[in-house]
């Protein structure tokens, strides 16, 4: 959990720095759903308000985010809740869509901020001083509070929705796309709330590709990565779990860890080692990926990204060689 000194670091520099009154933290939940609008909030904290508990919204289990929206609602010196419609996600993109949602956020506000710090690493359009906070939600408590009030908010109202298109069951995954969303999609095909541009991968026929050698060693290799984490205690998740924006090979998880695996393979004569291919662009997609797990799944295990190298000998399957990186990337889905 983390500190009162952690999570007020930024309101308490910033109101005794730069003479801030009213500091603002803003976020935003949805982004990675199939269905529905976007959901923004911001939070004004009287100085010095402490809730104990408050963390990322992807952190805590249902009922604590429940809880929690109550007793922020209470204490905030001011809070807002906006929204991005499913039309302005279809003509804007989702991602300025949630801008403009944020947007509305802070200018809902009963009280106008002197500053405001933003989750992420994009800033609304607004006069207002902002900072953006790479996982922001884990480090401001006024951040994670928005990012409470607009995941319930947007929890509630898919539950609300699911009244309505009741075949979809969006009570229970609130419509991200999760394997029960995904099997229900290909049963009845998108309703009204579905987001059109993220039907494609859904509906767009596969190509069928003849497999390479490449493909081979990685399917090979990944059968040896799970085999390599069982041996070590490691429990077996998922494999190849996809999301809007990739796919991962293998979730594990043990007593502490819930465990992201990138399994990188080769044969013996390749030139290059496997883990080079995880550039950054790659690296982006694995942690969004992740995120987006853990928004279906919350979990209190702390998230973990690892890539796995396989070098072996295709006709020898004793010889091959793996090696394990833990926090392969500096940075961890949040």
């Amino acid at each position: 959990m983390n500190s009162e000194f952690d999570m007020l670091r930024y309101e308490k520099y910033y109101a005794e720095k730069s003479g801030c009154r009213y500091i603002a933290g803003v976020d935003e939940a949805g982004r990675g759903p199939l269905a529905g609008p976007v959901c923004a909030a911001a939070v004004i904290f009287p100085p010095d308000v402490v809730i104990e508990g408050i963390n990322d919204s992807k952190k805590l289990t249902e009922k604590q985010r429940e809880k929690l929206f109550d007793e922020i609602k209470e204490k905030a010196l001011a809070y807002s809740i906006a929204w991005g419609s499913l039309e302005e996600i279809e003509e804007l993109n989702i991602l300025q869509a949630a801008m403009l949602a944020m947007k509305r956020a802070i200018e809902g506000l009963s009280v106008q901020p002197d500053f405001v710090l933003v989750d992420g690493n994009k800033r609304p359009d607004t006069d207002i001083p902002c900072l953006t906070i790479i996982k922001g939600d884990a480090h401001s408590q006024s951040i994670a509070a928005a990012s409470i009030l607009a995941k319930v908010s947007r929890d509630r109202l898919m539950v609300e929705l699911s009244a309505q298109y009741p075949e979809y069951e969006f009570d229970k995954h609130k419509g991200y796309g999760t394997k029960l969303h995904r099997e229900k999609l290909l049963t009845y095909g998108p309703c009204a709330i579905h987001r059109p541009s993220f039907m494609k991968k859904i509906f767009s026929p596969p190509t069928k590709k003849k497999p390479t050698r490449q493909k081979a060693a990685g399917n090979q290799g990944e059968e040896q990565a799970v085999e390599y984490l069982q041996n070590r205690g490691y429990t077996l998740v998922e494999r190849n779990y996809t999301s809007p924006y990739g796919e991962i090979d293998i979730i594990v998880q043990d007593a502490e860890y819930l465990v992201f695996v990138e399994v990188k393979a080769r044969q013996w004569d390749a030139i290059a080692r496997p883990a080079d291919s995880v550039n950054k662009g790659k690296r982006k997609k694995l942690l969004q990926t992740a995120e987006y797990y853990m928004q279906e799944h919350p979990t209190a295990l702390t998230p973990r990204m690892d890539v796995i190298e396989v070098v072996f000998n295709p006709t020898d399957k004793d010889d091959s060689r793996i090696t394990h990186i833990e926090c392969a990337f500096g940075e961890e889905p949040s």
